[in-house]
């Protein structure tokens, strides 16, 4: 195919459900872009709990570098 239409809504949000950082993006772009993780996550601590489409080990280690954990499934084999 090569194209999409559309977007996507990023979100982080709490235990309670309280949105905590929004960023919204065409919808070709990669759930792991480093910048749309750096607007993202700018004053995020702790645990950051994703979905598989988060997995990337330089992704975890840049997170980890500003004290984020990032927790994610393990990619079905």
């Amino acid at each position: 195919m090569g194209w999409f239409y559309g977007f996507k809504l990023h979100l982080i949000i709490n235990d309670e459900s309280e949105i905590l950082s929004f960023y919204l993006t065409s919808g070709n772009v990669d759930d792991r872009n480093e910048d749309v993780m750096d607007s993202l996550a700018k004053e995020i601590f702790g645990k950051l709990f994703a979905d598989r489409g988060y997995i990337s080990q330089k992704l975890f280690e840049k997170l980890l570098g500003k004290d984020i954990t990032l927790v994610t499934r393990a990619k079905k084999i």
